[in-house]
């Protein structure tokens, strides 16, 4: 398979010796943004790539486990996705298009709309916008409010939707006028210190009375807005019953429902999209990072019936970038026809279920969760108390008194007001211990050393998230394995659980929300 060729100046400043990657290192520090997140914690140039292997300047190779933030379904430079940008290449075809119709849209549309929900395909239409996720973001809150003449915004807790004002308002720990923020079931830190089902359930009956509170101080909902798996929230799937729930919920009461599946969609956990695994149409699915096979592509799918604005309501100088759909068309094929959503849902299960055993004993393994190939750990600080330096987990943490009552402070009042003290029925859980952000950073750090990328996400930055490419080999998964339990051991043994400043080579800590992926 051929190799993307580097320019030819690009080359001669490409050694095997260590300088010259030091080099374009310190001029990047010199030159670009500090908000630069992913170049301070991974200090590496890559310079070649292929699947899931990434080589850099320095000649060193390593197992891509971030795919460009889960853009890369099929990895590096994968054939069927070099052939289609080639094709369009050499056809001489135009390469930006606005929203003009061309074969390449055509056939990428088709595509499309070959692996939707069934129930959603027969009636819906496509929006082309920027190249971003949050651009699609943008457009569904726009076209919701445009649709039922609404403002208001339902949102959740730890929730990533992007970085422009309107995509950031929604996201969780940004603090917005008419946007209503509710619990994600969150079952390691559940908001309401049980977990479980019981866990899910309230939250879908708090959600329940405060939009039918004349004084719940909800704005209007135009659209309620959620991630079927919560990726830089900390890789949390939600229960497909909760789902459920909230598709019920938002029936009943004519508010759209956008699923959020720029991360999930496209095989990443299991399915071809993330809202198949309940079952659930959404009425709007923003999508963007897989579906233009690892180049710029957004849109957003939706009900036919919500599909009142006016022409120009929104637009895009690069909504018609021909060859990120030859290349997303070319992706969403080779994910149908070789069954790699089905491989995801394999693959992922056998990690987990590695990793689990892997975590049976080592107490700064908090837990284990994930669907398909998205997975996350984790790490906390079991030794620290709520006086100790570790980030408290705040949320959720649950006292019990001498006779099983709640006496955490978002459960007092909260099992009466949801139905009595039923909810809490049993339930002995105290809160997991404060999150541990800088043992994460020193792994991440150990996986480096070993040739092994992996990102970290999570309400403090603590939870390890592995994002591989849905061809990952067999070997390939047992080296990652190997790599990533042989790190986390290291990590420990290197600063210790009580060690809570961040090693020198690793990132500062930067919130979820700080992160540069749309």
């Amino acid at each position: 398979m051929a190799v993307t060729q580097l320019p030819p100046m690009a080359l001669a400043a490409v050694s095997d010796d260590d300088g010259a990657a030091q080099g374009i290192l310190r001029r990047q520090a010199l030159r670009e943004s500090a908000a630069r997140t992913y170049a301070r914690a991974l200090p590496i140039v890559p310079v070649r790539a292929r699947g899931m292997t990434v080589e850099g300047a320095d000649g060193r190779r390593y197992l891509d486990c971030l795919s460009g933030a889960g853009a890369l379904a099929l990895g590096h430079n994968h054939p069927v996705v070099l052939d289609a940008i080639r094709a369009v290449l050499d056809a001489e075809a135009p390469l930006q298009v606005l929203d003009l119709a061309t074969p390449v849209k055509d056939a990428f549309t088709d595509e499309l709309f070959a692996t939707l929900p069934s129930g959603l395909a027969a009636r819906a239409r496509v929006r082309f916008c920027g190249p971003a996720g949050t651009d699609a973001v943008e457009a569904a809150l726009k076209l919701v409010r445009t649709a039922t003449g609404r403002d208001g915004l339902l949102a959740f807790s730890g929730a990533y939707h992007g970085m422009t004002a309107g995509a950031l308002a929604a996201s969780g720990g940004a603090p917005s006028s008419g946007v209503t923020r509710l619990p994600y079931p969150y079952d390691y830190r559940c908001p309401f210190g049980v977990g479980g089902e019981h866990g899910a359930e309230l939250s879908a009956r708090w959600t329940e009375k405060l939009l039918d509170d004349p004084k719940g101080g909800v704005t209007d909902p135009a659209g309620m807005i959620l991630e079927p798996v919560q990726g830089e929230g900390g890789v949390i799937p939600a229960p497909d019953g909760w789902l459920r729930r909230m598709r019920d919920i938002t029936a009943a009461r004519s508010i759209p429902l956008i699923a959020d599946e720029v991360q999930t969609g496209v095989g990443r956990t299991g399915a071809l999209w993330a809202v198949d695994h309940s079952g659930v149409v959404p009425d709007v699915m923003v999508l963007s990072k897989a579906i233009g096979g690892g180049l710029p592509l957004a849109a957003v799918v939706y009900r036919e019936d919500l599909d009142v604005w006016p022409p120009g309501a929104h637009a895009g100088t690069f909504r018609g970038n021909q060859l990120a759909m030859a290349a997303g068309a070319a992706t969403l094929a080779y994910v149908r026809e070789n069954n790699l959503a089905e491989r995801a849902a394999t693959v992922g299960a056998r990690m987990l279920d590695r990793l689990r055993q892997f975590a049976t004993g080592r107490a700064w393994i908090g837990d284990v969760r994930g669907r398909g190939l998205m997975i996350g750990l984790e790490l906390v600080a079991p030794d620290a108390g709520s006086g100790a330096s570790g980030v408290n987990p705040g949320e959720g943490a649950r006292r019990v008194g001498p006779h099983g009552e709640s006496a955490g402070a978002q459960g007092d009042g909260l099992g009466a007001e949801l139905g009595g003290g039923a909810w809490y029925a049993g339930a002995t859980r105290t809160g997991a211990p404060p999150a541990d952000p800088a043992l994460a950073a020193a792994v991440q750090q150990e996986c480096l050393r070993r040739g092994l990328i992996v990102e970290l996400g999570g309400r403090h930055s603590a939870v390890i998230r592995l994002l591989p490419p849905l061809t990952i080999t067999d070997e390939q998964t047992e080296a990652v394995l190997d790599r990533l339990t042989d790190a986390l051991d290291a990590a420990v043994r290197t600063t210790g659980t009580r060690s809570r400043e961040l090693p020198p080579t690793a990132a500062p800590f930067v919130p979820p929300l700080a992160g540069d992926h749309r």
